[in-house]
């Protein structure tokens, strides 16, 4: 799966999702375009080692959480590397907090910084797609939330489902223009966000009752990138595509449910046949 040629914009490129996703680019032989919010700690660091991985890159500072910010990354992004062949939106903004108590206004921050602001940075992107002809792919990175009601995440998992459904919506109209949208959906992932929220008991304990029996990494989801923006994927757009080691599914592995009854022997006398009783 190679990108050779190919520009990819990643936002959120700082640190976690967006830099392994960054890193998988360009040892695919992509160039690529990192972003991250002003004042970013992270950004020159991620710049450093793609540097240092011999790749070429751009580091752009732009609040991709507001529309004039999107716009103007878009217009820097084209401006230095000439054009944009590759999206990968990986904003977000998530607090959480008790559906009784949670705050209005960091509500309405939650729905702008996860699902609005996708809508800000893949419009700009997706008219220059098309204006400069010869299709183009863009990914998002949804979450596991949009599909399960975790607690404490209503904002954040409200805004994921509808981050996919405009991704479905987009590949539908998009399509003529041979633009491929799809989504992505982490699971748990190890990133330094998680462990400034969770301890390492705490995520080594849940990694343990993964299917998989570890978090994901960066580097799983910048693979899944990897794939949805090469030739590979030329005929997959309006996919929404699960990277989560089963996370959907841990409580349903046959160690983790007790069942109901034993199962009844063939010698059952309740059971039917596909014929009718007689």
């Amino acid at each position: 799966m190679r990108l050779d040629g190919k520009v990819a914009l990643i936002t959120g490129a700082g640190r976690g999702i967006g830099r392994g996703c960054a890193e998988a680019f360009v040892d695919a032989g992509a160039k690529v375009v990192l972003n991250d919010r002003p004042g970013s700690p992270d950004l020159a660091g991620t710049l450093e080692e793609i540097k240092t991985l011999g790749g070429t890159a751009w580091a752009i500072e732009a609040d991709a959480f507001s529309r004039q910010g999107c716009e103007q990354l878009v217009e820097t992004a084209v401006q230095a590397a000439g054009r944009i062949d590759i999206l990968v939106s990986n904003v977000a903004f998530s607090r959480r907090a008790d559906f009784l108590d949670c705050d209005p206004d960091q509500f309405e921050q939650g729905v702008r910084g996860t699902f609005i602001s996708g809508f800000h940075i893949a419009q700009p992107v997706a008219r220059h797609m098309v204006e400069r002809g010869g299709g183009g792919k863009i990914i998002f990175i949804s979450s596991v939330q949009a599909e399960l009601p975790i607690a404490r995440c209503a904002p954040y998992g409200a805004s994921k489902a509808a981050l996919n459904h405009m991704a479905e919506t987009m590949s539908v109209e998009l399509c003529q223009h041979r633009i491929n949208v799809n989504a992505i959906e982490p699971g748990w992932i190890d990133t330094p966000g998680e462990r400034a929220t969770f301890s390492v008991a705490t995520l080594q304990e849940q990694a343990e009752q993964l299917p998989w029996g570890r978090l994901g990494t960066p580097v799983d989801i910048g693979r899944a990138a990897l794939f949805l923006a090469s030739d590979y994927a030329d005929y997959i757009t309006g996919a929404i595509l699960p990277v989560d080691g089963g996370f959907r599914f841990k409580d349903w592995r046959p160690d983790q449910v007790t069942p109901v009854r034993e199962a009844r022997s063939d010698t059952d006398d309740t059971a039917t046949t596909d014929g009718p009783s007689t």
